[in-house]
């Protein structure tokens, strides 16, 4: 918890799910310098003001202070969006001061401020702002923020592409802003995003190969089959049966799709926290798997909303990044889920890089661990709930 100073009050934010041993703050320099320029440049905040990528609510936590006609938020980030309501509950905000949107709902149809707060991801950036590009007009303000290490050419070059002419500010703490003039006559081209492709004839998985798969933007390695998917592919688990099977954190779900067309009996649940993966894996599930077969699709904080014991197998790719952090934090998570959800004698199957030590963390958490397979990079590695 830790407490952010605006030109509009004073307030107490977390993260999502709250953990007081949490080191990181759920804002930073690049939140701070966004707005304090919005207050001494006396940025009129009196129409609709859109902001995009607020990770924890940070911003729209200051910003409902300043009293805006309309006040909207877009994520991509379940966990962002739960930190960022109990973020405004506890400033005392309105159940309706901001309008909480993900990025597959519709956006606004005016926006007369947009703030962007620059995600990790280009792709994800360069499809919300072709989203949201028709929705501004000439006298927009448009400002975007991040740390230095996080604005490169290539995003500058996105804002004047698709929104109009952009130059950045000068550095502060490390976090520089983005200041984008609307052109009306700005000619962006076509959204690419989702993008498509057909999986590589090699793909270690029955019925895989030459499947055509859909990549909403910001999902991890959009544009092909990353290779610890690939070694995963090659060394899951069979004879399930009529097993119940969870794809945790399923990115474009071709792990569970994998399941569900080598295993006709199986039932999937297909879990991440990022709206974009779960429009994603729905979309590949629905195209590729027979009509008559049904799997559930859950946007929440990994296993949370299962039942405990309910599950016979989770398959799971944990991420060891919060934002631009490295921390095993989130796998850590994710594996003591999976021990709750599974039922006695149920397994959890993990691939991950050999140096983040999974198989030390799953033996904490579950009593033992067992190297499945291994190579240069990868190992995949199975613990069993007892």
């Amino acid at each position: 918890m830790n407490r952010l100073s605006t030109s509009w009050g004073a307030f107490t934010l977390t993260r999502f799910p709250e953990d007081p041993r949490d080191p990181l703050r759920a804002w930073d320099a690049s939140d701070e310098y966004l707005l304090g320029h919005l207050a001494d440049t006396g940025t009129d905040l009196s129409g609709t003001v859109v902001v995009l990528g607020d990770r924890w609510g940070a911003l729209v936590t200051a910003l409902q202070a300043a009293g805006p006609a309309e006040l909207v938020q877009v994520s991509d980030s379940y966990l962002g969006g739960r930190a960022t309501s109990a973020n405004l509950a506890r400033a005392g905000a309105a159940p309706d001061a901001v309008r909480l949107l993900t990025t597959q709902d519709p956006p606004p149809e005016r926006i007369d401020v947009l703030l962007v707060r620059v995600p990790k991801s280009l792709a994800l950036l360069e499809d919300q702002l072709h989203r949201l590009a028709p929705a501004v007009h000439e006298n927009t303000v448009i400002v975007g923020t991040g740390m230095v290490k996080e604005i490169h050419t290539s995003t500058l070059k996105l804002f004047e592409r698709i929104l109009g002419p952009t130059r950045t500010s000068l550095a502060v703490k490390k976090a520089r802003l983005i200041h984008t003039t609307p052109d009306p006559a700005a000619a962006p081209g076509p959204n690419p995003w989702p993008h498509r492709y057909a999986l590589p004839a090699d793909t270690p998985a029955p019925g895989l190969p030459g499947l055509t798969v859909t990549n909403h933007a910001g999902v991890f390695c959009a544009d092909r089959l990353d290779i610890g998917t690939r070694f995963f592919l090659a060394n899951l688990p069979g004879g399930l049966d009529r097993a119940r099977v969870a794809d945790l954190g399923c990115g474009n779900g071709v792990v569970g799709l994998a399941v569900a067309l080598h295993e006709p009996e199986a039932e999937l649940v297909f879990t991440d926290e990022s709206h974009q993966a779960i429009a994603s894996a729905r979309e590949n599930f629905r195209a590729h798997v027979g009509p008559g077969r049904t799997a559930e699709f859950l946007v929440g904080d990994g296993l949370a909303e299962l039942p405990p014991a309910s599950l016979d197998l989770v398959l799971n790719n944990p991420p060891f990044h919060s934002h631009q952090a490295t921390t095993d934090r989130t796998a850590r998570r994710m594996f003591a889920d999976a021990r709750r959800a599974l039922r006695p004698g149920g397994e959890l199957w993990v691939i991950g890089n050999r140096h983040l030590g999974y198989h030390l963390t799953l033996r904490r958490i579950f009593g033992n661990s067992e190297l499945v397979a291994s190579d240069h990079k990868f190992v995949v590695l199975r613990a069993i709930r007892t």
